[in-house]
């Protein structure tokens, strides 16, 4: 195991001018990730110096031929907090291990049915769009669970801990279970450059929360990926099961949710609470569409109890954690801001989510009657 460790932790700085660069993308599924190496020229510094590279489609379920290739296109670079290497941003001459965000294409060059980032960047960058600078906050949360058992870390086998209340943010051997996880992909995030900016226990124990942004536009959801990617790597390592279930155990327990900020230039100016609350009108008549694309398993999590509405209900408030939308204090004083859309559930798909968001609330002509087929 020494050995072992010694070798992953080379210092490669100048012994080669190469780079190992970690193709990452979103499964068949479109909830499970993958990824595979391969050795470049270094350093990098633009995505573009990037290769596409393909892969095999039918052992990912994302190809119904035998041997059809999947065309990767390099989207987005991010430090490598695993292989590691010099700070670019003090020597970017220096050893430099990148990890590499891709779009699924076709051996046509036709986005394949599981690339939701496609339609995503068409949506941000649509000129209306991008004069309202969109910016979003993901709150990502997330469940622990033992490897042998699938059951929440820190919970009795088969039992249940004491009753929710001293868990959310809380402190001690008896109450927060995986800080260390939640502590190494905080840092990780950092070093990737992934624009994290908290992270906490959450509510029901062996659970907890990072937050990504604010951060404009198609951004928030690369980020967010790779954010996931990054934790699904230290869990493996730590030999804990990363869990993004909606709800997973039953009963009067804390279900795990994606609530997503959102903000455009509009709303941050001067009077633009009245520019949320109109936003806020339109996503009431597309409640349905919304909650379809809203993740997997939504309808165990919305049941109008704990923290959450109702799946079949839209409502709004100021400061009211039990609605669909929620204004916060802040934003109610200064009268401009952001809202929090409290419906995403957590294995949602952030592409889907936060370009259906924008359709909505910015593209939307209200001459058009909702009829569930956008997005």
């Amino acid at each position: 195991m020494s050995l072992l460790r010694h070798l992953l932790n080379l210092d490669l700085s100048g012994s080669t001018d190469k780079i190992i660069a970690e193709y990452i993308w979103i499964g068949g599924t479109g909830r499970e990730m993958r990824s595979k190496a391969r050795t470049l020229p270094g350093p990098v510094s633009d995505v573009r110096e990037i290769p596409k590279w393909g892969f095999d489609g039918t052992s990912t379920g994302q190809a119904s031929k035998h041997g059809v290739e999947v065309i990767l296109c390099p989207q987005a670079i991010f430090r490598d907090p695993f292989r590691r290497g010099s700070n670019i941003l003090v020597n970017p001459s220096f050893w430099v291990i990148f990890q590499v965000l891709c779009d699924t294409y076709g051996p046509e060059g036709v986005p394949i049915p599981s690339n939701k980032r496609f339609h995503a960047a068409e949506v941000f960058s649509q000129p209306a769009v991008v004069a309202e600078e969109p910016w979003f906050g993901i709150e990502q949360e997330y469940t622990l669970l033992q490897k042998d058992h699938h059951w929440p870390l820190g919970w009795p086998i088969g039992g249940y801990p004491s009753p929710q209340g001293p868990y959310y943010c809380g402190v001690g051997a008896n109450k927060a279970f995986g800080r260390d996880i939640s502590d190494a992909h905080y840092k990780a995030s950092l070093y990737a450059g992934i624009n994290i900016c908290g992270t906490n226990a959450e509510v029901m124990p062996g659970q907890w929360e990072f937050q990504i942004g604010p951060t404009l536009g198609i951004s928030a959801s690369d980020e967010l990926w790779i954010a996931r990617y990054i934790l699904e790597r230290i869990t493996e390592v730590a030999g804990v099961i990363l869990s993004l279930d909606a709800k997973p155990i039953q009963g009067d327990w804390n279900g795990a949710g994606a609530h997503t900020n959102f903000s455009t230039k509009s709303m941050r100016t001067e009077g633009g609470i009245k520019e949320i609350k109109k936003a806020i009108e339109k996503l009431a008549l597309w409640h349905k569409d919304h909650i379809s694309g809203y993740g997997d398993g939504n309808e165990k999590r919305l049941t109008g109890l704990h923290e959450t509405a109702h799946i079949d209900t839209f409502s709004w408030g100021i400061a009211n954690r039990n609605a669909s939308i929620r204004i916060s204090r802040d934003t109610e004083k200064a009268g401009k801001g952001y809202f929090e859309d409290r419906r995403p559930a957590s294995s949602m798909d952030p592409y889907l989510v936060t370009s259906m968001m924008a359709e909505t609330t910015i593209l939307w002509n209200s001459s058009l009657e909702p009829n569930g087929s956008k997005g």
